[in-house]
């Protein structure tokens, strides 16, 4: 079994795939001060609720967008797990060239959504993650990174819009029943849930006007589930996209070696793989 662990800056996503098959996940909040310990104890606890022994973990992939855990979870991983771990980033195959002006500059997390939508969806495709930030990335036919765009994720512009705003509440984040709000609560999640919406599409459409195609458009985060159904280009909601290109992503870093639990370093990649900017490709 392969444990994949997606840490964001809001949330921590953890995994547990068994032959490609995701068996149990869990969400945890991301809290940067927190030990390899503390974490570690939690991951035993979670494996032991699914009933799961830590000792049918052979291996671990991270993919982190904060720096100072990156190292946390790979003590996690060695000293909790007794067994390696690999990190998504520079040296990592990821099977996708990385079009990026500088690739060392995409996050592991929107490699591994990347690898995971061109592998079940094909190309071109579009990632929407919501997120801390909302994400869209864009995946060519032939499976290269082109790029994307960032925008404030759902959370972060509300809450922003929260603490600047004296007089308006903190809500709950639920579809409202129209777009002219009739009280304060609803015509606050009539902007929210419907705008985010309505920006997506439009850099939906702008990104394949560009691309001179119709591309496949699939949405992950925690909040895709709210803003896909009012979304008229999200055609499928995938939520667990990111782990996915984290467990392919390790999978492609382990077929070779004998016993297909450790991962490669990159002075044992083979010589017919070249490095684009700090992430190996697979040709």
């Amino acid at each position: 079994m392969i444990l994949a662990i997606d840490v964001g800056n809001t949330h921590t996503v953890i995994g547990v795939f068994d032959d490609g098959s995701l068996q149990s996940h869990w969400r945890l909040a991301t809290e940067r001060h927190k030990t390899e310990d503390e974490y570690g104890l939690e991951v035993l606890h979670m494996l032991e609720y699914a009933g799961i022994k830590y000792q049918e973990i052979t291996g671990v992939a991270i993919a982190s967008v904060v720096p100072p855990l990156t190292p946390v979870f790979e003590r996690v991983a060695r000293c909790y797990l007794r067994c390696p771990a690999l990190v998504v980033g520079p040296g990592v195959k990821t099977g996708i060239n990385i079009r990026y002006e500088h690739p060392k500059d995409v996050g592991p997390d929107r490699i591994a959504n990347a690898v995971a939508a061109h592998e079940k969806y094909g190309g071109p495709v579009i990632v929407v993650d919501f997120g801390t930030a909302t994400t869209l990335d864009v995946i060519s036919r032939d499976g290269e990174y082109l790029g994307g765009a960032i925008a404030p994720g759902i959370l972060t512009a509300t809450e922003a819009l929260f603490e600047r705003t004296a007089r308006l509440p903190r809500i709950e984040l639920q579809r409202p029943p129209s777009a002219i709000g009739r009280s304060t609560v609803t015509s606050m999640q009539a902007g929210i849930v419907f705008g985010f919406a309505g920006q997506v599409d439009e850099l939906v459409r702008r990104i394949s006007r560009e691309l001179g195609g119709k591309p496949y458009v699939v949405a992950t985060g925690g909040l895709a589930g709210l803003v896909a159904p009012e979304s008229k280009t999200i055609q499928t909601v995938d939520p667990y996209l990111t782990l996915e290109g984290i467990y392919l992503v390790y999978q492609r870093n382990t077929a070779a070696e004998p016993n297909g639990t450790v991962p490669l370093s990159p002075e044992k990649l083979s010589e017919n793989q070249t490095d684009n900017g700090g992430f190996r490709i697979m040709t």
